[in-house]
């Protein structure tokens, strides 16, 4: 089955960027009401509508949530593709809706969405506060899970473009974690379920990304979503999308989304049985911090009248201004960068650094400067 073809024709157009928030999904929602069970389950701490989204009628239950975090939203336009795929009237749509009741909450945190913050309106790390439950929105999200009883959850996330795959030193555009449910991240039943789970997944995805997929930390922290139903007895598979090539509006990450969600439903209904699961699982590459979106090498600095030879990165903030994200690339970090890749690299030829009349970078500045007064480097990018 070609899964990045299914992708490709299911795609909702009309969720594109990384800025998704409530008004965009909703007339999606509309679109779909037909053929699923749509409705309001709640409120944000601003009074924005949560809704879930019930699909099928089969007798294994899945729970999936996306934008927990308001500016991780690749994971809610893949899940938006896979609505549009079950939407359909194919052969495996059918099977998978007549074997599965999927209830999605396909954005749990609308308030951060709108502002494009990774809290709530309270500025509360929802994936922190599983335990204390004092927020509405994750207050919600347990009143459903302890409703519905599902046979495992999705947890759906974004990470940032630093990840990369350990011994391979290549992007991690999709990361998977089963959950630790003891501060001694041990397996028992419900993990290893989620382990399998996982290795469906990497089976499916890996010929399309060869070693960009990782496996999250699994160091165990209760207030954490995932960690915390894992205690409960419920599997639950923490997805990440992450960087891909040159996609920072992660429109084509949104489709590796897509064939993880679909190829876990479509292994299971055809029965395969995964042996040496937590073999399996652990030898998925571990992700590591090693990218920066950019790193210039080989820089020629004057530090206290003494000249030096350096190399130093530049990272995106992506910050919202009017209605749009921008990505401003700042000076991050100064050191050798031996251990780091730049998702675009500069190599500058011992040849002076100038912004502003200084001739040293600085690290929380914007990455806008000269080399050698003739290559201009705006925004992290060479321009001449």
């Amino acid at each position: 089955m070609d899964f990045l073809s299914l992708a490709t024709k299911y795609l909702v157009t009309d969720l594109k960027g990384k800025y998704i928030h409530l008004d965009m999904i909703l007339p999606i929602l509309n679109s779909f009401c037909d053929d699923f069970e749509i409705s309001e389950i709640g409120r944000s701490v601003n009074q924005k509508s949560i809704h879930q989204v019930k699909i099928g009628t089969g007798k294994t239950k899945i729970l999936i949530w996306s934008q927990m975090h308001g500016n991780e939203s690749t994971t809610t336009k893949g899940l938006f593709d896979f609505f549009n795929f079950l939407h359909s009237d194919s052969e495996l749509a059918t099977k998978i809706k007549s074997n599965y009741t999927l209830l999605c909450i396909p954005l749990l945190n609308p308030d951060g969405a709108h502002a494009y913050t990774r809290e709530n309106a309270n500025a509360v790390d929802l994936n922190r506060d599983a335990v204390a439950e004092t927020q509405p929105e994750m207050q919600l999200l347990k009143r459903i899970y302890n409703l519905f009883k599902p046979d495992f959850c999705y947890n759906l996330h974004d990470q940032r473009t630093i990840f990369g795959t350990s011994d391979y030193n290549l992007p991690a555009t999709i990361s998977f974690l089963a959950p630790a449910f003891d501060s001694a991240c041990t397996y028992n039943t419900s993990r290893l379920k989620a382990a399998e789970v996982i290795n469906t997944m990497f089976e499916v995805l890996n010929p399309y990304l060869p070693n960009q997929i990782g496996r999250f930390d699994d160091s165990f922290n209760l207030n954490c979503t995932g960690d915390f139903f894992m205690t409960q007895g419920t599997p639950t598979i923490l997805i990440e999308a992450g960087h891909f090539d040159s996609d920072y509006n992660r429109e084509e990450s949104r489709k590796f989304v897509f064939i993880a969600l679909i190829s876990s439903f479509v292994k299971q209904n055809e029965n395969v049985v995964v042996d040496n699961v937590l073999t399996n699982y652990l030898r998925i590459p571990q992700n590591n911090k090693c990218f920066f979106d950019f790193i210039y090498r080989n820089v020629k600095i004057i530090d206290n009248n003494v000249e030096k030879i350096i190399n130093f990165a530049a990272q995106y903030q992506e910050v919202l201004i009017a209605d749009k994200i921008e990505f401003v690339a700042i000076i991050s970090k100064i050191s050798d960068l031996d251990n780091y890749f730049g998702h675009i690299e500069y190599d500058c030829e011992s040849q002076l650094f100038s912004s502003e009349g200084k001739h040293i970078p600085e690290i929380g500045v914007k990455a806008t400067f000269y080399i050698n007064n003739s290559m201009f480097f705006h925004n992290g990018i060479k321009i001449i």
